[in-house]
């Protein structure tokens, strides 16, 4: 096993290059493992500092193993986002494609706000409805589809799959939850229906995933605190965002989570194609106005 003498020079190097940008989550306890790389346990050690949970910081390991070897040495100020490091190939099977930018997308709790921000011009709209009662999901979702009739918008239905190909959505959104309860002929049956499917990740590894499943478009977040949604990762910053940004820009891309019109500049700055916005539409004192002017922040 390789002396931390050999270890700790390069993990620095990586740790002092990208703190500034990249550590905004709390220092993670360094994983086990049996490698014996100098440049994984480096980057390993140096990921886990900057506050990337486990998955992800093994994922980055690989990577700069990868790079490393790709490149024919090592490199400290060049973060990984090669797709070919991550192991990333063409995945089996792909779902219908969406547009590269979605625009502003809009997560809705209901078929009345769908359809409110579908005529005010919003391009995308999801409807995130919360509810167990099967019959209501069913009369919310196909309310929801009867309310983008006549407008431009693409409709996402979030999580309840099952009435979304019943009444004939543009797309579902799942998270990772949502993946972990279904099963290999679900998604099978969403491809064969030719509706998109968006995912939502929160670091590389769910990243990696989601690129496995071959969807529409991938959801990057939570970019900034929210407290809509009880997130098990801690918020990401922009920095990361434009980490992610960069290895996954063959997808179209969302970036959400407790994003208002302050932060787009920002934002757009990474490259992301789409930005997704709940309070600063539907808290809005008039969300009509709200969604012209973020419309135009877009633009």
């Amino acid at each position: 096993m390789q002396q931390a003498s050999e270890i700790y020079p390069l993990a620095n190097a990586i740790v002092g290059l990208h703190q500034a940008s990249l550590a905004l989550c709390q220092a993670q306890p360094v994983p086990h493992t049996t490698q014996t790389d100098v440049v994984y346990r480096a980057a390993l050690q140096a990921c886990s500092h900057l506050g990337f949970i486990a998955p992800d910081a093994e994922c980055l390991a690989q990577a700069w193993q990868a790079q490393t070897a790709r490149t024919g040495h090592f490199d400290p100020s060049h973060w990984p986002d090669t797709a070919e490091d991550f192991g990333l190939r063409p995945p089996a099977n792909r779902f219908a494609p969406c547009p590269q930018a979605l625009g502003l997308y809009a997560v809705l709790p209901d078929a009345q706000w769908v359809g409110r921000m579908a005529r005010a011009g919003v391009p995308t709209v999801q409807l995130r409805y919360k509810s167990t009662d099967t019959g209501a999901i069913a009369a919310e979702v196909a309310a929801a589809v009867q309310a983008v009739q006549g407008t431009t918008a693409r409709l996402f239905i979030n999580d309840h799959w099952q009435a979304a190909l019943a009444a004939g959505a543009y797309g579902i959104h799942l998270g990772q939850e949502d993946l972990d309860a279904m099963q290999l002929q679900d998604l099978a049956k969403i491809r064969a229906a030719g509706l998109r499917l968006g995912v939502s990740t929160h670091g590389y590894a769910e990243m990696l995933r989601a690129h496995a499943l071959g969807p529409s478009y991938i959801a990057l977040g939570a970019v900034f605190p929210t407290t809509l949604k009880r997130m098990a990762t801690a918020p990401q910053g922009v920095g990361r965002l434009a980490a992610y940004v960069r290895l996954m820009q063959h997808y179209p891309l969302v970036a959400i989570g407790g994003i208002g019109l302050e932060q787009f500049p920002a934002i757009l700055a990474t490259g992301v194609g789409s930005i997704a916005v709940v309070r600063a539409l539907v808290s809005a004192p008039d969300p009509e106005a709200a969604a012209a002017t973020l419309l135009q922040a877009l633009a």
